[in-house]
């Protein structure tokens, strides 16, 4: 009787404490998450006020990045940073290359079309990342999975078909939004193949292939204060500060809920470009954007709600 006892009253009171722990690791998962989106979503903005020239800028912006990460990293790790640099292998270079070309195009597509439609394209990066997983990795994709990537593409399309047909995009823009999606979807995939292996390094590594990419296309020219000033914050402190929220983020928080929180930049940037900018999306651009993101909603809700709960 008395071990029953002692169990009774045992044992609730380690759920209890169990339940608020897993309470408290949500909360610090959503305040994690949700700043990083708060931080990255003046990116496109930024880049929009420097008046040089996108090598320009994306020399500045992955050298100052690469700088950012790898001399935290380097502080933070110190006896530990030479070998995590070298674990990421070849598999971590090639990361790096991906991503690297990814942010090409982002910048690309960001000085050729509208902040709208670049960001609502990009947001589809997960659903070529389930397809690359299905090539690749040889894991199933859901008939759910299946039906989101018929209804965003037709988003991307009515996106685009707004730009060819006189909207405020370009085609070319439209294209370049699609490229980084792919590319992101690729360094997705490609971490998810080495997820024993910290990745972190290869993003530092990442803005160094992309201030080389720049520089052998076109040598970065004199900075004004402004841009300067504009480079220092992008570089500095939005893209290293968001990229390491983002990423602690999803420690504490189910993807699916990672995925929901990650699409408000998409919604938020556009507004803030509109406010600032007086740049108008299009009615094209804000119906399809309307049905990526919707979709994109939509399959992580359900996603979220299917989860094993105890």
């Amino acid at each position: 009787m008395h071990i029953e006892w002692t169990g009774a009253t045992e044992y609730p009171q380690d759920n209890k404490a169990r339940g608020f722990k897993v309470q408290d690791d949500r909360r610090k998962g959503l305040l994690i998450t949700v700043s990083g989106v708060l931080v990255i979503t003046p990116d496109s903005l930024l880049v929009r006020l420097i008046s040089a020239d996108e090598w320009t800028i994306l020399f500045w912006r992955g050298l100052l990045s690469s700088i950012a990460i790898l001399l935290v990293l380097a502080v933070l790790q110190r006896r530990r940073f030479l070998p995590g640099l070298l674990a990421i292998g070849r598999m971590g270079l090639g990361l790096a290359v991906m991503f690297s070309i990814g942010t090409v195009f982002f910048i690309l597509s960001l000085e050729t079309t509208t902040v709208a439609n670049t960001l609502f394209i990009v947001s589809t990066a997960p659903v070529f990342a389930a397809i690359m997983s299905r090539l690749f990795l040889r894991e199933a994709v859901s008939r759910r999975t299946l039906l989101t990537i018929a209804v965003t593409l037709i988003g991307v399309l009515i996106i685009a078909g707004g730009s060819v047909g006189g909207g405020p995009g370009s085609l070319f823009g439209d294209l370049a939004a699609l490229v980084t999606a792919v590319s992101v979807a690729g360094t997705f995939t490609i971490a998810r193949h080495s997820r024993p292996i910290s990745m972190v390094p290869a993003m530092g590594i990442s803005g160094l292939v992309t201030a080389l990419i720049a520089t052998v296309v076109s040598p970065p020219v004199a900075l004004s204060q402004a841009d300067a000033a504009y480079l220092a914050a992008m570089g500095l402190v939005v893209i290293p500060l968001s990229f390491s929220l983002m990423t602690i983020g999803p420690r504490y928080l189910p993807a699916p809920e990672v995925s929901l929180i990650l699409l408000l930049e998409a919604v938020l940037a556009p507004l803030l470009i509109w406010l600032v900018l007086q740049e108008y999306p299009g009615n094209a651009s804000l119906l399809g954007g309307a049905i990526v993101l919707g979709a994109l909603f939509l399959a992580n809700l359900a996603s979220f709600y299917e989860r094993p709960r105890r």
